[in-house]
């Protein structure tokens, strides 16, 4: 190992794994939608630069994201706790622990909601692809990944939020 590498654990808990700080990374009126959410990044404890995986908890009545689908980045999903509602341009879904759904780049515009009264818990996976940019068929915001690997967002009429 180089001089000065960082160290990272071979493998964790990950229900005792910190929650990210900051909750959602949308703007209002869409960031306060996000408060029943709570995601825990797992890759980033280990250095996982070409993909993260977060493991993350809906309460009940909290959704995993407003629904989107991105023009570069797949995700997957894996139900591990309870029973999400898979919302998508296509229609919905009832899920149940054990069963997992994949969203190609400029697939199907997606998001989970927990319609019950019991928490849900899964994992979700997706690549970091620079450029990757999302749309949000719903609502009055379109999201661009900067150079930083920070989300730059704006109304779709291309006002800044």
């Amino acid at each position: 190992m180089s001089e000065g590498a960082e160290v990272y654990p071979l493998a964790v808990e990950a229900a005792s794994a910190p929650p990210r700080v900051r909750p959602s990374n949308y703007p209002e009126p869409f960031f306060s939608r996000m408060e029943r959410r709570k995601k825990q990044p797992l890759g980033d404890l280990f250095g996982l630069k070409a993909f993260g995986v977060n493991l993350t908890t809906l309460q009940p009545g909290a959704e995993s994201a407003l629904l989107h689908r991105h023009s570069r980045q797949d995700e997957f999903v894996y139900i591990l706790v309870g029973n999400p509602t898979l919302v998508t341009d296509r229609g919905e879904v009832e899920l149940q622990p054990g069963m997992c759904a994949g969203f190609a780049a400029n697939g199907v515009a997606h998001q989970l909601v927990n319609r019950t009264e019991a928490d849900v818990v899964y994992l979700e996976m997706g690549d970091r692809v620079a450029g990757d940019e999302g749309s949000y068929p719903a609502d009055d915001l379109q999201a661009r990944l900067g150079a930083d690997g920070k989300w730059i967002f704006i109304h779709k009429d291309g006002t800044p939020y």
